[in-house]
């Protein structure tokens, strides 16, 4: 038998390569490999696959052996003890399953009819903990890059017949698998033939990630707002096909996007469902007020040093002018300085190994901030509200989302420069505006208008499960009620009622 991952350099040539026949189009890849699996011409089978793409040890433990024991194809299909194995001369077919792992072993090798054994190696990064939308409390998994694992996960926390998988593979050339995940009965069943029409229209050379497709079928593209959810969160994705929200998951990407949503979602932390529902509906309002404080923070203090100054308490008015006293600056400069070293330690930091990254914010956050105000170039004040309005900015559990305020906070700054609080009234007018009249796949995606009953269950506030007794009207379930319902304990009588 010969030496496997080499091309059979000695074999004789009764004839020239069939220049029309699928291996030799295969062939000017050097990690392909086709060769007569005998060192004697008169035996039968071929063998042809890409070295690169499956696992040698299955190939030699599980197929080869058996091809010295049969004689013909329909007897090596009952001799591997391989279960995914299929017959067939359709050359298209033939070329797609080599390209996805499968050995194929044919009688001569000019013959069309081949036997495809899948032996590819699908072996990626454990699952582990998400890194993206970390919790101290609840399920520590995350996805990974293997559609099946990920579908896997998922199939596991709803192990019921109802939840439905349909794969489409786009991507002219990368050939990459999207699986749509609902649950029958509960999600809407125009929304899911919508999308499934939407992602099979997709036409584009190379899909390597789900914000691509995130993007492609959307019916907003001119908007600074996710208007997807992507998650790497396996709780998170459950959490949205139970209540009739649909799943989009990328073969290659661990970001999995959840549709449709509305802005205020971007506020739940799944580790609220680990609180007490009192103390999950404060968190939320704080990271909703923080998401305005890390918006308006700085533009609010250029308006008023520049135009309003007499907003100030005289108490804090001596204690400002004192500490910009040496800056050379007007207020939008100086916190336009500011901004933008912030911003540049955020880009650097997320480009860096993690390691690095840390001394960079330690280095960024407090060497730098230092030397800028001992240089008289800021204010300790100005200092103390940038690094307000950047943590609450990183509050926001949806990482897009937070990018979003980012780029707000700029055409803002420039209203505040030129027109003062009525110039951040005008913007803040104008971004509502624009939140309110987006949808997320025709479901309105500011969350707050039109006002649902169910808004008010797990949305602004986090009530008790058994007061969640509605899926979201948003999203127009088949389904509308939960499996719920309240259970009432008769009352204990205690040591203090004696």
């Amino acid at each position: 038998m010969l030496k496997i991952g080499t091309n059979n350099k000695d074999e004789p040539k009764d004839q020239l390569p069939d220049k029309h026949h699928w291996s030799f189009q295969l062939s000017k890849s050097n990690d392909f490999v086709d060769y007569h699996s005998s060192l004697k011409s008169s035996q039968p089978f071929w063998i042809a696959y890409y070295r690169t793409l499956i696992k040698t040890e299955i190939l030699n433990r599980d197929v080869l052996p058996y091809l010295d024991t049969a004689l013909s194809l329909a007897q090596l299909v009952t001799k591997i003890p391989i279960q995914e194995i299929v017959v067939t001369d359709d050359e298209k077919r033939i070329i797609e399953k080599i390209l996805n792992g499968h050995v194929a072993i044919r009688l001569q090798e000019q013959d069309k009819q081949c036997l495809l054994v899948n032996i590819a190696n699908a072996e990626f990064r454990p699952v582990g903990p998400p890194q993206k939308e970390p919790s101290v409390l609840g399920p520590q998994v995350g996805f990974v890059e293997e559609l099946d694992t990920n579908v896997n996960l998922i199939r596991k926390r709803l192990p019921v017949p109802e939840l439905c998988s349909t794969e489409i593979t786009v991507g002219d050339l990368s050939k990459t698998k999207v699986a749509i995940l609902y649950m029958d009965g509960i999600a809407n069943t125009e929304l899911v033939n919508e999308i499934t029409e939407r992602v099979s229209t997709i036409k584009y050379d190379h899909i390597s990630d789900s914000s691509y497709i995130e993007s492609m079928i959307s019916e907003h593209t001119a908007t600074i707002f996710p208007l997807t959810i992507i998650s790497e969160r396996c709780d998170r994705v459950v959490g949205g096909l139970s209540e009739g929200k649909i799943i989009l998951i990328v073969d290659g990407s661990p970001d999995v996007i959840i549709l449709p949503v509305t802005l205020i979602e971007s506020f739940i932390s799944m580790e609220d469902y680990s609180y007490p529902w009192i103390i999950a509906s404060v968190y939320r309002f704080l990271r909703f007020f923080t998401f305005y404080l890390a918006i308006f923070i700085t533009p609010l203090y250029v308006a008023i040093l520049t135009y309003h100054y007499e907003l100030i308490p005289s108490r804090l008015l001596g204690t400002l002018a004192s500490s910009r006293f040496t800056v050379p600056f007007p207020p939008f400069l100086e916190v336009l300085l500011l901004e933008i070293i912030i911003e540049l330690i955020k880009e650097a930091g997320a480009h860096l190994p993690f390691r690095v990254a840390q001394t960079l914010g330690i280095v960024g956050g407090i060497v730098i901030g230092q030397a800028i105000v001992e240089a008289g170039l800021t204010s300790n004040i100005l200092v103390i509200l940038v690094c307000f309005s950047t943590l609450s900015n990183y509050i926001t559990p949806i990482y897009k989302t937070g990018n979003s305020v980012r780029f707000i906070k700029f055409p803002l700054l420039l209203l505040a420069q030129f027109l003062g609080l009525f110039g951040i009234y005008i913007g803040f007018l104008f971004t509502l505006v624009h939140v309110i009249s987006l949808s997320s796949f025709g479901s309105p995606f500011a969350g707050m208008y039109p006002i649902r009953k169910t808004s008010f269950q797990d949305l602004w506030f986090r009530l008790p499960f058994s007061r969640q007794q509605q899926n979201p009207q948003n999203l127009k379930p088949e389904k509308k009620k939960k499996s719920t319902r309240t259970i009432t304990y008769p009352k204990k009588i205690t040591d203090f009622n004696e």
